[in-house]
């Protein structure tokens, strides 16, 4: 079904952090609700599960772990007549068929993702209150931004949600919940109506409990649009059907490059990361060890850059929409509103970032053509497309993330480190799949590859599921 319908059951926030397996109270809640979008969709199809049993499965959830208990506060919002739209949907299976796999599946999706419907679209600002779109452990973060999506999918508060990445979003928060994340090719999946960072980076992609889950819900997103300017190099590219990419024994016959040096400085990390090499070799795939970026790193500095003048001119186009009610209408508008807000916006942080933004020129600048050139040096054409052809590699593959670190207000984050980067600047695709747990805390190994390469990273990563440890259900501890 389209992202507009209303049938998504709410906006998932990027508020606050878990991770792992359920204590007694949780386990006692209904364990349907920890099913796969692929295993619901054949109950309905069987008659053996309704789409509005399986929503108040997921509403029950949402007060039971969100709202209360360990108040996890991943989602901020439900639709109010997600259950009257299930009941709907029920009745149009029963007389006309499903419309596809998503038929009646309750989502949740990220708040930065407008919808038909009556339901807010902040990301995260109290100065976009009242915007509606026309038409494993408490103490520790749960990485971002789409942090809220992949807590829900972990914690199973819905079957699957969409995320959005700019530099890490999709693929970082599912590799610290311990679930699976797929930031596609920028363009394969349209960016209308998702509030922007930056058009050359920007993308939405899916969150999901499982590697098939993952490969249903980007063939219902995936499709052009031509109201985005990406969805033009997409032409060609466009599948409904990933699934059939499927394969257990995926691995076989595969040559993979090993990127070292993103966790070079960290031992036990680096014996974790043996640890999976070693399961992809006895999967039958040939391993490039070590298979580094010559331009390693050198995409930080240009990076930030980038972003801070694509974030000007796409928030300040993307605001212009907003009604004039509303008190924000360009970058400058909304620094005011925060300064003015400042008890409540930035009780925790500043906005150093948006000013530094609102400072820059325009896209024709020669600092941001410069900054751009180096970062595509850096990660397409002496990056991964460089890599892919030397080595002759399906694929590159890394640890996608440290494990989650502790959450410190005063001192701020401690990043145990990523891989997010070089695909995300590149806009290439980028999945991460559950290893298993690293002390205690989940922790996934990343496959990216050249653009439009979902089809063979499904594959490798689908393969790579069968032979990793099972996902650990969620357990709401306060510490490890």
């Amino acid at each position: 079904m389209a992202m507009n319908r209303r049938n998504f059951l709410g906006a998932a926030g990027a508020l606050a952090a878990v991770w792992r397996s359920m204590p007694s109270a949780a386990t006692d809640l209904d364990t349907s609700a920890l099913i796969t979008l692929a295993e619901a969709a054949a109950a309905m199809e069987a008659g053996r599960l309704t789409a509005r049993a399986l929503t108040l499965t997921y509403l029950e959830r949402i007060d039971a772990l969100d709202r209360r208990g360990p108040e996890l506060r991943a989602v901020l919002e439900v639709n109010p007549h997600a259950l009257e739209i299930a009941a709907d949907l029920d009745r149009e299976r029963r007389a006309h068929g499903a419309r596809g796999p998503l038929h009646g599946m309750p989502l949740l999706i990220k708040d930065n993702v407008e919808t038909q419907d009556h339901m807010l679209t902040t990301a995260g600002s109290l100065a976009l209150e009242g915007w509606y779109a026309p038409a494993y452990a408490l103490d520790r973060t749960p990485s971002g931004s789409s942090s809220g999506s992949a807590v829900a999918v972990s914690a199973g508060l819905c079957v699957a949600a969409v995320g959005s990445e700019t530099d890490g979003s999709i693929v970082s928060p599912a590799s610290i919940n311990g679930i699976v994340g797929l930031k596609p090719t920028v363009g394969l999946v349209s960016r209308r109506g998702v509030v922007p960072i930056s058009h050359s980076q920007d993308t939405a992609g899916p969150l999901t409990r499982s590697v098939r889950d993952a490969a249903i819900l980007l063939g219902a997103m995936a499709g052009p649009d031509a109201k985005d300017p990406a969805s033009a190099a997409a032409r060609g590219h466009f599948e409904s059907d990933y699934v059939r990419y499927l394969n257990v024994d995926g691995l076989r016959g595969t040559r993979l490059g090993i990127a070292r040096r993103f966790f070079a400085d960290n031992a036990p990390l680096n014996a974790y990361f043996d640890r999976c090499a070693s399961l992809l070799t006895q999967a039958g795939a040939t391993l490039v060890d070590p298979a580094d970026f010559p331009m390693h790193g050198e995409w930080v500095a240009p990076e930030l850059e980038v972003l801070l003048y694509e974030f000007k001119a796409d928030l300040n186009a993307y605001l212009a929409r907003i009604p004039p009610a509303l008190p924000v209408h360009n970058l400058s508008e909304l620094i005011r509103f925060n300064s003015e807000q400042s008890a409540r916006e930035l009780a925790l942080f500043d906005q150093e970032l948006l000013r530094q933004a609102d400072a820059k020129g325009d896209l024709n600048n020669a600092e941001y053509l410069n900054a751009r050139e180096i970062c595509l040096k850096a990660t397409r054409t002496n990056g991964i497309d460089a890599l892919l052809a030397e080595h002759r590699l399906d694929a590159i593959v890394t640890l996608t993330s440290g494990p989650a670190w502790l959450i410190d207000p005063v001192n701020g984050d401690t990043d145990t480190g990523g891989c997010s980067s070089p695909a995300a600047i590149a806009g290439y695709p980028h999945i991460t799949v559950p290893t298993g747990l690293y002390r205690r805390l989940p922790i996934g190994l990343s496959f990216f590859g050249a653009a439009w390469s979902e089809p063979t990273l499904l594959r490798l990563a689908s393969g790579f599921e069968h032979i990793a440890q099972p996902r650990p259900i969620p357990q709401f501890v306060a510490t490890v």
